[in-house]
């Protein structure tokens, strides 16, 4: 028997890919599914059952796909209800693959057909349970994403979350392995470890939702300093429920070379979305006007899902030359299935036909020193509990989640210094803004990581009253 682990860092996902004799099955696989037919193929294996832990909301599952591709049956647990076929397990269920067993756990409460699969080996011991959004590595699955879908309160769904936990998983053995399905950076949980793999023992012992005296204070506890859940989540669910295109036909519609002659056109007449995936460094020497810059090489798809969150809405993407596929993919993951082209030959293409090019005023954290003044105005776009952590000396909180509320109360004719922790945040904002006709500021490179090196005065107080006003 083995059991692997495949981690997706941008997305903090893990998916599972188990093997026992010539069978295995495959946890809440991503949306493309080659990786995983070419692991197939390569191990000489057949995949017998694709398990999926709950309907996510923050990723689009290759269930399908793999199910089609392979004709492994799709297996949920109790009360789900998919508009494609399915098996709906019963709890305490048990599948067998090769030697070894999975059973399942109906673990509601972070969605109510939420299951946890049990890993039983070929001599009858149970080694690793596969928690999906149910237990996490610190912290449990937020119960506030289901409310809609499950007519019930969030306070109601934590109550159900609590007994799943204290009656399926807390019995189980301390030496078993924990496997979740996500880790630190996700949005389905507020308190992950960076670390993906645990022991149920170790967990017991140091995570806070397990570790409540009562359903009450567990309830408390869980829902306390929940942000807002990301908008495209619901889309997502969607997705995951009632099914989606295949990704081949995506990656070969969004695969379609325009050139720079024809980019502005096309985007005008298919009201497209400029998409720049390039490095913040790259984006703000010069792009495409109009153009916003979500950077490949960050959390690219789960701030596209933030920033665009309209899974529909069409996209034309500007990339590093040999990076449109990795692009088209990833925003696949996240459900934007509708990206109609990109520029061929990249933004260089662009500068050589000689049309306009925009760019962003960035100066260094030296020169924001230099230029500090007490009245001055200061946008920090990092989450709040960064800036009560530590931020610059009367500088606004503005959380770049809520770009749409707070840009609306900006003076255009006001200069302003604008920064997250270390650039990538800020130049998304500073795009929004800059395609807003909002360009009076100065986006401040390396952001605050950069500006704790100068003297900038910094505090760790958080004026409630200041207001953008």
């Amino acid at each position: 028997m083995t059991v692997e682990q495949i981690y997706t860092g941008c997305l903090a996902q893990g998916a599972y890919y188990i093997v026992s004799e010539n069978e295995a099955a495959i946890i809440d696989p991503l949306r493309e599914t080659k990786p995983y037919t070419d692991r197939l193929e390569k191990d000489e294996v057949k995949l017998k059952y694709i398990f999926e832990t709950h309907f996510h909301a923050d990723f689009v599952s290759g269930h399908v796909d793999l199910s089609k591709k392979t004709g492994a049956p799709i297996v949920y647990g109790p009360t789900a209800n998919p508009d494609f076929e399915a098996i709906i397990a019963e709890d305490g269920q048990v599948f067998e693959i090769g030697k070894i067993k999975i059973k399942v756990l109906h673990t509601p409460g972070h969605t109510m057909e939420s299951s946890t699969y049990l890993l039983i080996d070929e001599n009858g011991k149970e080694t690793a349970i596969f928690s999906g959004d149910t237990l996490f590595l610190g912290d449990v699955g937020r119960p506030d994403l289901a409310q809609k879908a499950a007519s019930m309160t969030q306070e109601e769904l934590a109550g159900i979350l609590y007994d799943s936990l204290q009656n399926k998983i807390m019995p189980l053995a301390d030496d078993i392995t924990v496997y979740p399905a996500h880790g630190a950076g996700s949005a389905c949980g507020k308190n992950m470890q960076k670390e993906t793999v645990d022991t149920l023992g170790n967990q017991k012992k140091t995570n806070y939702a397990l570790n409540q005296p009562n359903k009450e204070s567990f309830v408390k506890e869980v829902l306390d300093g929940l942000s807002a859940p990301p908008k495209y989540f619901g889309m997502n669910v969607a997705l995951n429920k009632g099914g989606y295109e295949d990704f081949d036909v995506i990656l070969k519609k969004g695969s379609h070379p325009v050139s720079a002659q024809d980019f502005e056109a096309v985007a005008e007449d298919s009201g497209a979305l400029i998409l720049d995936t390039r490095n913040a460094a790259d984006f703000q020497k010069g792009f495409v006007p109009n153009s916003i810059n979500i950077g490949l090489q960050g959390d690219f798809a789960p701030w596209v899902g933030a920033m665009i969150y309209d899974v529909k809405q069409p996209l034309l993407l500007v990339t590093d030359l040999g990076l449109e596929e990795e692009a088209i993919t990833r925003l696949a993951r996240v459900g934007f299935d509708n990206v109609i082209g990109y520029l061929d030959g990249g933004f260089e293409s662009w500068k050589n036909s000689g049309k306009e090019i925009d760019h962003v005023n960035r100066i260094s954290a030296q020169t924001f020193s230099d230029e500090f003044k007490k009245d001055a105005k200061i946008i920090d776009v990092r989450n709040e509990t960064e800036y009560a952590a530590e931020h610059v000396d009367e500088a606004y909180s503005r959380p770049l989640v809520d770009i749409n509320e707070w840009a609306a109360t900006l003076d255009k004719d006001e200069h302003f210094f604008l920064h997250c922790a270390g650039g990538y945040r800020s130049m998304i904002a500073a795009s929004i803004l800059n395609s807003r006709g909002i360009r009076n500021f100065s986006e401040i490179e390396g952001g605050f990581n950069a500006i704790k090196q100068t003297n900038v005065p910094k505090s760790n107080f958080v004026c409630q009253s200041k207001t953008l006003n």
